[in-house]
């Protein structure tokens, strides 16, 4: 599809200028917008040095469910998935597995190509979300010091998926960063 008409009906994002050549090095960039955009992550095959880890990591520090298929314990192609298994991402064999584990995440409503949007399982937002009240006390709460996601969330006393959506937000602004541990730090 061209850019053209994704535009037109869709949304284009990303962190580098349109027309910059592809390059491995933006591949951990990309992924964490794409990360970010999902409800969650599903690995199905991913050595120990994979871009998927990669991802997976990002996800899971964006508040992302993990999902991942096991494999063969000998098969260099699912140690990474074994990995993340062992580490807490859930196991699923198939696409029931994930549905199970996306059950009760809200969601917007999805509209399809031959009729009118479904409903929502559940409003992502409260009715009463004002963004700019909630990025202010968000980033009164951040400093050059890294801050736990958690403790943002509790001391804020936003649902985690408002907090998350806000801290993308202001990552995707360059105005804060995420670190390891599930840590933010205000740029």
């Amino acid at each position: 599809m061209p850019i053209g008409r994704i535009a037109e009906s869709g949304v284009l994002v990303a962190e580098c200028a349109f027309g910059t050549q592809p390059q491995a090095r933006h591949v951990p960039r990309r992924n964490r917008i794409i990360s970010g955009l999902s409800l969650a992550v599903v690995v199905v095959e991913a050595a120990l040095r994979s871009g998927s880890l990669i991802t997976a990591r990002f996800a899971a520090e964006q508040g992302r469910d993990v999902f991942a298929v096991p494999g063969f314990p000998r098969d260099p192609r699912a140690q990474g998935c074994n990995e993340l298994i062992r580490n807490g991402a859930t196991l699923i064999q198939g696409a029931d597995d994930v549905l199970e584990g996306l059950r009760g995440i809200p969601f917007a409503p999805v509209r399809t190509a031959d009729g009118p949007e479904s409903p929502p399982v559940a409003a992502s937002l409260p009715e009463d979300y004002d963004p700019a009240s909630v990025r202010a006390a968000i980033l009164e709460r951040l400093s050059p010091t890294p801050t736990p996601v958690d403790e943002l969330v509790r001391d804020c006393q936003f649902s985690p998926a408002v907090v998350q959506t806000v801290l993308l937000e202001l990552e995707l602004d360059g105005r804060v960063e995420r670190q390891p541990g599930n840590r933010i730090v205000l740029l």
